[in-house]
């Protein structure tokens, strides 16, 4: 046993060592403990790493919308007749009446294809919002988390993520970003079942928020920090629109006029969005090392 286990597993025999570590939510802590040990004990000589992410590790956390988000890194990819047992762990856990069990999502990530995102190599096992198991294709969208992880991913056990992840340049954010518009939402523009949700709506324009925010300065901020640049950015036009998704779900409307209303103006800032991503010169990765290489020359 490595000396920083020993120390961990000493530490963590304190009474109040859940209740500050490893994030500044006791219940929190106490969830992701039971995780973390169930999930070493289904994985065994698998396991590498687990991180939490997201508004957790970011210091955003917001009780009434954000989830828990959290990668398990592994030493390779995980045998077929293993998904089984991972996923009745997660059914117990869900079922356990421990806060915010049922707000955990997250990924099952073999270590060589964590290192630097491959469309070829981005099928890994999923615990979703909705509580299901499967294996789910991790899109673009799958760079600019890793960036979070590599950059705020709080260690529960394993190396520090700087370690198993390659940098990513900012310019692979914004084209992350702007593939992520394509992709997921300009579809939603001609179809938005999705957006009659006012729980969707809020995420909606707090994405659209932090996608320019990407766009503009090749990194990515929290939400709300994005949201609060995009206001003040974007002007009066969609001053309103941003507030009400910050202030969600208090800020949500509740008659049928004021929801056509407020899917209207979310509709309306995806589109504003899209367009003003358009205005943006993002650099090839082929002319990006072309230009790499001319600077070492």
């Amino acid at each position: 046993m490595l000396v920083e286990d020993k120390i961990e597993i000493e530490m963590s025999q304190s009474p109040n060592y859940h209740a500050t570590h490893p994030t500044p939510y006791p219940a929190i802590n106490a969830l992701l403990h039971v995780l973390l040990s169930d999930v070493r004990t289904v994985l065994e000589d698998h396991f590498v790493a687990m991180y939490v992410h997201g508004s957790v590790a970011s210091g955003d956390f917001a009780p009434q919308r954000s989830d828990v988000d959290f990668v398990v890194v592994t030493a390779d990819r995980l045998p077929d007749e293993m998904l089984p047992a991972l996923e009745a762990m997660h059914a117990r856990i869900s079922a356990s009446g421990l806060k915010w069990a049922t707000r955990l999502e997250g990924s099952y990530v073999p270590q060589q294809a964590l290192r630097r995102y491959d469309p070829t190599r981005a099928h890994h096992p999923a615990l979703r919002v909705d509580g299901s198991f499967a294996v789910d294709h991790h899109g673009i969208d799958w760079v600019i988390q890793c960036h979070v992880i590599r950059e705020q991913g709080v260690v529960l056990a394993g190396p520090a993520p700087r370690i198993l992840i390659d940098p990513i340049r900012p310019d692979e954010l914004r084209r992350a970003a702007l593939a992520t518009l394509q992709e997921w939402w300009s579809p939603m523009l001609r179809d938005p079942a999705r957006l009659h949700s006012s729980e969707y709506r809020a995420y909606a324009v707090l994405t659209m928020c932090r996608a320019l925010y990407t766009l503009q300065h090749g990194t990515v901020a929290p939400k709300p920090v994005a949201a609060r640049w995009a206001q003040e950015e974007l002007g009066e036009r969609w001053r309103a629109t941003i507030e009400r998704a910050l202030a969600w779900p208090h800020g949500a409307q509740s008659d049928d006029v004021d929801e056509i209303d407020e899917m209207d103006e979310t509709l309306g800032l995806i589109r504003y969005t899209i367009e003003r991503s358009q205005q943006f010169e993002i650099p090839t990765p082929e002319e990006e090392d072309e230009e790499g290489d001319r600077s070492h020359r």
